[in-house]
Formats: C-alpha cells, structure tokens, sequence
C-alpha cells in the first residue's frame, strides 16, 4: 500500500467569509471537494493530516499502522463528504471519521478483546493521586501508545476525546463496567509505566 506522506505544519483556513460570495475558504473547498475537484482534495489532506496523524497514532501506537489508518480515514472522508451538513466545526465531523477508523482497525484484528478482571479492576482505587500529572504532553504521550490495545483505546476515547462510558460502551459492542475497568486497568498500568521510567 503507497504510504501517504504527513506534513508537520499546520495549514489552517479562515472561517471568515470572503468580500466575493459570502462563502468562508473552508466552505469552497468542501464543496469543491463535493465535486471531486482532486486540487481542494490535496489542500483538505494538507490541512487535516497532521492533525488526525497525531489522533489515528493515539489509537494504533506505532507510525506505520497510523499511517495506514489515516489513508483510511481520508478515503471514508472524501467518500462520505455529502453527509456533512455544513453545521458545526468541520474538523469535530472529520475527527470522528479518523476516530471510527481506528475502532475499525482495531476491532478487524481483535485488538479490543481481552479477558477481564473485574475484581482486579475494582480493587485499583480511583482516588490515588496520578503521577501522570507531572508528565510533559509527548512523555505522556509515548506511554499510552505503550498501552495494550484495548486499553489505550479506552483511555483515548474517554480521557482524550471526551466519550463517556455509555458511548463507548456502545461503539465497542461490550458493556458500561467493562469500559470503566479498562480505563481504571490503563490508568493504573500509565502509573505503573510512570514509576518504573521516572
């Protein structure tokens, strides 16, 4: 598969609307898009791809299977291009495509399964002060890519992405307290990573 290369700066667009038209840049260019204009295609790639790069590596871990995921992503993304309705932030619609496409991945090759301890789980105390919280962003960020699947997923959609457990429960086909185990398992294992490195 042709890797897709990620440029690391960002290209942002202006949401005001231009003297000609009354549309903004971003709107033009999602409608050019629409159109299958592959010029507005690129300038979509360029603008996105740093961004949903950072979120599909949070989900996958390594750079190589994130790479994959994001192609994925702007594939569903140009294809499903006429459901967004032009209301709300572009970038919030697109980030759940790339949010879906990881689950995706993750659920074809059964990352998301795994035994759990519930008792295991409910002796972890959720009122133990995080050392978690002297961590710089991209420390912290290396070691939940080391979580194992399921849990890293679970941390990411609730801590990162805001789910709750009710949604993720729901995207990820098993119940409530089996979310609220696995996100209390990746905390507890993020500590353990914490001690044992710093």
């Amino acid at each position: 598969m042709k890797r897709l290369g990620t440029k690391l700066h960002l290209i942002t667009w202006s949401s005001e609307p231009s003297e000609s038209g009354g549309q903004t840049e971003e709107e033009r260019l999602i409608e050019a898009c629409k159109k299958g204009d592959r010029k507005a295609q690129k300038q979509v790639f360029d603008r996105l791809s740093p961004k949903m790069f950072a979120v599909c590596l949070r989900y996958m871990g390594d750079k190589e299977t994130a790479e994959d995921v994001l192609q994925e992503g702007f594939i569903t993304l140009f294809t499903k291009l006429d459901s967004f309705s032009g209301k709300g932030s572009f970038e919030g619609w697109a980030r759940k495509i790339f949010v879906n496409s990881a689950l995706m991945h993750l659920r074809k090759n059964d990352a998301l399964s795994g035994s759990e301890d519930i008792e295991e789980a409910r002796s972890i105390s959720a009122t133990t002060v995080s050392p978690v919280e002297n961590l710089g962003y991209k420390e912290l960020l290396k070691l939940i890519a080391a979580l194992p699947d399921s849990l890293r997923t679970v941390f990411n959609m609730y801590v990162i992405e805001g789910y709750s457990h009710k949604e993720i429960a729901e995207a990820l086909g098993f119940e409530e307290v089996t979310s609220r185990s696995k996100l209390q398992r990746a905390r507890a294992r993020l500590q353990e990573m914490i001690k044992e490195k710093y």
